[in-house]
């Protein structure tokens, strides 16, 4: 799959360096998937939830944070659409789902 853009998750870290091993972590482990289901997804990432409109939510650092992307199974792209704290996931999901 190809991620797009590493460059939001960096922004995060630099705000939140507890969460950039997991987020370096989340990034290779999706760049080498081959993901054509959600049941993929679940093989690397068992904590990965189907919101809706391709939208799909991670848990990261467990659960300390949230990762929202969307997927495209074809032609295998993955958006990150946020990345945040559980609190802030909250307050803004309905708007990026």
């Amino acid at each position: 799959m190809r991620v797009i853009a590493i460059s939001t998750l960096r922004e995060f870290w630099e705000k939140h360096p507890d969460s950039e091993i997991a987020l370096r972590e989340w990034y290779v482990k999706t760049e080498r998937a081959d993901w054509h289901s959600l049941a993929d997804m679940r093989r690397d990432f068992n904590s990965v939830d189907y919101v809706k409109n391709q939208r799909y939510v991670f848990n990261i650092k467990g659960n300390s944070y949230r990762l929202v992307a969307a997927v495209k199974f074809m032609p295998k792209l993955v958006y990150i659409r946020f990345v945040g704290t559980h609190e802030e996931y909250n307050r803004i999901k309905a708007s990026i789902i």
